[in-house]
């Protein structure tokens, strides 16, 4: 469909419905932004390294800055305290071990997150998962087992759950598929 030229502030117009109605005021400081708005999670580019899609590695991962893996690695990945991401062109043949892991694309190995692990819905997971949170949305393929463990202090009422789901589900695989 034609659309006449005469219109410069149609492109702009799409980011503003994702601001509430109720901010009246154009002095409010920037930090009084709702929290309604999602923001992602993501570290600068200096603070994250980056294995590119054409790069294989194997062997084992250290250091003390997040990971984000577009490329190939089998071996070991240990990152305590940081973000690994497995991006979508990723192939990661590896037991992972990270404050926060995000899955994007394939991982055949155990997980270990401090934090949480989140599988994307084009992500995929063969392994076991240890972490306090955990995040599979639809679309994902997970076939592993699943322990949610409080980072920090013990919680006794959870680890009771915790305890419960693990023997009431005698099944190690989980496949969820959309």
């Amino acid at each position: 469909m034609w659309k006449p030229t005469n219109q410069p502030a149609t492109p702009a117009r799409p980011a503003e419905p994702e601001r509430p109605s109720t901010s009246t005021a154009t002095t409010a400081p920037l930090v009084s932004e709702p929290a309604g708005i999602p923001r992602p999670v993501a570290t600068t580019t200096s603070d994250q390294a980056t294995i590119g899609k054409s790069l294989v590695i194997k062997g084992e991962v250290t250091g003390s800055e997040s990971l984000y893996i577009d490329g190939r690695v089998e071996g070991s990945i240990n990152l305590s305290g940081n973000r690994v991401t497995i991006g979508r062109n990723g192939v990661v043949a590896a037991n992972i071990n990270a404050r926060e892991i995000v899955v994007l694309g394939k991982v055949r190995g155990n997980l270990t997150a401090s934090d949480r692990v989140d599988i994307r819905s084009d992500g995929s997971l063969t392994g076991d998962v240890v972490a306090a949170r955990i995040s599979i949305e639809d679309g994902a393929f997970f076939k592993g087992g699943i322990d949610i463990r409080k980072g920090g202090k013990t919680d006794s009422k959870l680890e009771e759950v915790t305890k419960n789901v693990s023997t009431a589900s005698p099944e190690p695989a989980i496949a969820a598929r959309a």
